[in-house]
């Protein structure tokens, strides 16, 4: 059977429901995942070789936990923090549980993203601030952010389509949103209609964020 346009709209209401859980799960795993993230991006790059706040010993801890978790693949992830889950939210169904299984997988891939972004920036602008007499926090907050901010959002807009994919995968655990509408409906009950519906929703969400990120991210590149 192909797509039947009657049934889709028998089920816009179980769709639109699914959209809003699933904007509901990535929107909370963005914020965390940069709140965390950057700071944890921003360390792993000043506290590298010959920057002003090396140190080895941290640099490779932090950057031996980020490889740990980004190696584990997010469906075995998603399953093996069902008990830290649980633990957080009383729950491991629905989109506020995915949501800790999102954000785990989301920080050390954005933290990377940061760290990537920060290397881009010219070594002589930072050493022209250390020069000056600038404060590491000064360094960061005036130079480090500031020359690296069109990258930053880019690095956001990576991580956001990244957490489009990675929530339908939670649909497969009882998540909610897009993924669990297509995996029960699509699926289980060999519903094309409604498996049709769902990848096609997801492709306009993700270009549409793409575009924005892209856009954004160009009219703040000062260069």
């Amino acid at each position: 059977m192909g797509f039947d346009f009657n049934h889709f709209v028998e089920l816009i209401p179980d769709i639109n429901l699914a959209f809003m859980q699933t904007i509901y799960m990535i929107t909370i795993s963005l914020v965390v995942a940069v709140v965390i993230g950057l700071p944890f991006g921003i360390l792993l790059f000043v506290t590298d070789k010959g920057l002003f706040l090396e140190n080895r010993w941290f640099k490779n801890g932090l950057g031996f936990v980020v490889n740990l978790v980004r190696s584990i693949p997010f469906i075995i992830l998603l399953v093996a923090l069902l008990p830290l889950t649980n633990f957080i939210v009383g729950s491991t169904i629905g989109p506020t549980a995915a949501s800790v299984s999102l954000s785990v997988a989301a920080i050390p891939f954005f933290a990377r993203i940061v760290e990537t972004a920060l290397r881009e920036i010219d070594k002589g602008v930072i050493e022209a601030a250390i020069a000056a007499g600038a404060t590491p926090w000064m360094i960061i907050k005036d130079v480090l952010l500031l020359e690296a901010k069109s990258g930053i959002i880019s690095g956001v807009t990576l991580t956001l389509v990244s957490l489009i994919g990675f929530s339908a995968m939670a649909g497969t655990v009882g998540g909610g949103g897009i993924g669990d509408l297509a995996i029960r409906f699509g699926y289980y009950r060999y519903d094309n209609t409604i498996m049709i519906a769902t990848v096609v929703i997801l492709i306009i969400l993700v270009q549409i964020i793409q575009l924005a990120g892209d856009f954004i991210a160009k009219v703040v590149d000062k260069r």
